[in-house]
C-alpha cells in the first residue's frame, strides 16, 4: 500500500496563481486526491471577514428558544432542508449525537406533476425568523456562494490534476439555476457520560466535493487510512478541510478516493463542536455510468500504486452504477 498515510496534506491555493509553483500545486493536488482523499486548503478565496462573522452566529443560532427552532424543523420541508433535533439522525443504526441545521444556496424548485421525485430534494431553505438573529440568513448565503465559487475553480484544477481539460467536469453540473448545493451548520454537544462518543458515525459524503469548515477548536474529524486506521484531522485554523464524494470517485474510476471518516464527540467536560460542511452537488440527472473520461495511462497507473483500502464500516451512496445521481441521494436520504 504505498498509497497509505497517516495525516492530511496542507495545499496552499495561493500557488495556483504563481507560474512557478502551480505544478507543485497541481503534484500536490493528485497525490492527495488519488492517495488521500482529504486535504486541507489554505489561502483560499472565500472572504475572513464572512466566515469571522458566520462563525460568530453559529452559538446564537443554536440558542434560539426551541419554539423558533421547532418551527422549521426538517419535517416540514419537502427538500430536506431545516432544523433537526439533537439525535434524531443515525448511522449504521446508531444514533450521531448531533444537532444541525440544514440550508442550500437559493433555488427555485423544478419539482412538480410528470417530474422525477428526484427533483423534490431542491428547494428553498428554511430559514430562522430574520427577527431572533437578524442579518444570519444574508451572511450564510453569502458564504455559500463564495465556497461556491471556490468549488467550481477547485473542480477545474482536480481535472488539471487528472491529465484533463479544465473543463472536463463541468459536463455534471447544470446552469445555474437549475443548479443547488447543500450545507449545513452543525453542533456536537459535548458527552455528557451517558452516551457513545459518535457524533456521526463513519459514513462517505455523496457528491463531487464537501469544504468543511471546523469552526471551533475542538478536534473530533477522523479519517480512516488504506489500512482501515482512523487519523485525526484537527482544525488547522484559516484553512477549509476539502475531502471526495462517492460522485467523483465513481466518475474518475476510483481514481480520486472518497474516503471513509466520522466525528467523535467532545469528551466529557468539554464545550460544544461546531463544524459547517458545504456538499457541492451535482446535476440531479447526471448518469455517471454513461460517462467516460479518457485518463492518461500514467494518471491510471496511479491507482494501482495506491492498492486497495481495507474493508470500511462506510457503506453509503453505491448505486452511482446504475442509478441518476439524484435518485442516488434520494435513496441515502430514506434509507
Amino acid at each position: 500500500m504505498s498509497g497509505n498515510f497517516s495525516s492530511i496534506p496542507v495545499l496552499d491555493f495561493a500557488h495556483v496563481s504563481d507560474e512557478t509553483l502551480r505544478p507543485q500545486f497541481i503534484a500536490q493536488l493528485r497525490h492527495a486526491l488519488i492517495n488521500v482523499g482529504f486535504l486541507y486548503l489554505k489561502n483560499h478565496t472565500v472572504s475572513q471577514e464572512v466566515i469571522d462573522r458566520l462563525v460568530a452566529y453559529i452559538p446564537c443560532l443554536f440558542d434560539l428558544p426551541q419554539h423558533a427552532k421547532d418551527k422549521i424543523i426538517m419535517a416540514n420541508s419537502p427538500h430536506f432542508l431545516g432544523y433537526s433535533r439533537l439525535g434524531t439522525e443515525f448511522t449504521k443504526g446508531k444514533t450521531d449525537y448531533r444537532e444541525q441545521f440544514d440550508f442550500a444556496t437559493p433555488h427555485k424548485t423544478q419539482w412538480g406533476p410528470g417530474t422525477p421525485e428526484y427533483w423534490r430534494l431542491w428547494g428553498p431553505s428554511q430559514w430562522p425568523d430574520e427577527r431572533l438573529i437578524p442579518g444570519f440568513h444574508e451572511t450564510m448565503e453569502d458564504y455559500f456562494l463564495q465556497v461556491q465559487a471556490l468549488s467550481y475553480r477547485f473542480i477545474s484544477l482536480l481535472a488539471e490534476a487528472f491529465g484533463l481539460p479544465s473543463n472536463a467536469l463541468a459536463k455534471f453540473y447544470d446552469s445555474d439555476e437549475r443548479m443547488q448545493h447543500r450545507g449545513k451548520v452543525v453542533k456536537y454537544p459535548a458527552n455528557d457520560g451517558s452516551l457513545t462518543d459518535q457524533g456521526v458515525g463513519p459514513h462517505y459524503d455523496a457528491g463531487f466535493l464537501t469544504f468543511l469548515l471546523q469552526a471551533s477548536p475542538h478536534p473530533g474529524l477522523q479519517v480512516q487510512n488504506l489500512s482501515g486506521e482512523w487519523i485525526d484531522a484537527p482544525p488547522n485554523p484559516g484553512t477549509f478541510v476539502v475531502n471526495i464524494g462517492k460522485a467523483l470517485e465513481f466518475v474518475t474510476r476510483g481514481l480520486a478516493r472518497a474516503t471513509s471518516h466520522r466525528v467523535l464527540s467532545p469528551p466529557v467536560g468539554s464545550t460544544p463542536r461546531y463544524s459547517v460542511p458545504f456538499f457541492q452537488n451535482i446535476s440531479l440527472d447526471a448518469r455517471l455510468a454513461d460517462e467516460i473520461l479518457d485518463f492518461p495511462e500514467e494518471i491510471l497507473k496511479l491507482k494501482d500504486l495506491r492498492g486497495d483500502p481495507a474493508q470500511t464500516d462506510s457503506v453509503n451512496f453505491s448505486e452511482f452504477n446504475r442509478e441518476p445521481s439524484g435518485k442516488v441521494n434520494l435513496i441515502g436520504r430514506v434509507k
